[in-house]
């Protein structure tokens, strides 16, 4: 008997996979026009959805590893990051540039979490 629970599964991956007292998200992305506040917003929304799904929440991150198609937005993204995250609760973080998967992908934010 598996005890793995897969949060959104399609045919390629899931969107969460909760296993072992942990939460892996998929990279979520933000789809909304070319304003990094905006998609950055939008990813932060769907890692509170699924980190709530698979009974989390964002004071559990442990890992988060930032992608950005150009780090001449790393401070407009910064700035979106630091208003969501509560203060002490700060993840072990990476941020880097990427070509995403696609042209209208700015930044893709991929975490792991504990469960609550």
């Amino acid at each position: 008997m598996s005890n793995i629970k897969r949060i959104e599964t399609g045919r390629r991956m899931s969107q969460a996979v909760v296993h072992g007292g942990l939460v892996w998200l998929a990279g979520q992305c933000g789809t909304s026009g070319d304003d990094i506040r905006a998609q950055t917003t939008e990813c932060l929304a769907k890692i509170d959805r699924l980190l709530a799904e698979a009974g989390s929440d964002k004071t559990r991150i442990l890992n988060a590893t930032i992608w950005l198609a150009n780090m001449d937005d790393y401070d407009a993204m910064n700035d979106v990051w630091n208003a969501w995250m509560p203060k002490g609760h700060a993840p072990a973080r990476a941020c880097g540039e990427s070509r995403l998967a696609g042209n209208r992908f700015d930044v893709e934010i991929i975490c792991v979490a504990a469960l609550a």
